[in-house]
């Protein structure tokens, strides 16, 4: 039992789980920010120019039932606002001269190992290879 306490405490605090924890938190408090701007100033921008107060009311009868699409409003203009926000905040963190590395492994073409898809030479059978991602 004592080992399993280790190798979990070791798990749970190693920095790729801290990191994944760290960004998750930030994402969804990140969300809340974006998705708040986007229903209450954006949308209400838009409702204003095209008279509809809220669009999630907005709707159309189909056969006597209503088709509630002003929600498909809201969730789109939610994702092209967090979509276009992270873009540009990849394009500043980049123009700060923060670079961002490939990730992921391929097989060296020589011994079958799986090495980087960035890296220049196997780390297994040093051979020289052709990086899948450029500089």
């Amino acid at each position: 039992m004592n080992q399993l306490l280790k190798d979990f405490k070791g798990f749970a605090l190693s920095g790729n789980v801290l990191d994944l924890a760290i960004g998750v938190i930030l994402g969804v408090a990140f969300n809340n920010v974006v998705e708040k701007f986007a229903q209450d100033v954006l949308l209400q921008l838009i409702g204003a120019i095209f008279k509809i107060p809220k669009f999630d009311n907005v709707s159309q009868a189909v056969n006597g039932t209503q088709i509630y699409y002003g929600t498909l409003i809201t969730a789109l203009v939610n994702f092209l606002l967090i979509a276009f926000t992270l873009l540009m905040m990849v394009k500043l963190l980049m123009r700060f001269g923060l670079n961002f590395k490939a990730q992921g492994n391929r097989e060296c073409d020589f011994c079958k190992s799986f090495v980087p898809v960035d890296a220049t030479r196997c780390m297994y059978c040093t051979s020289e290879i052709t990086p899948v991602v450029p500089d």
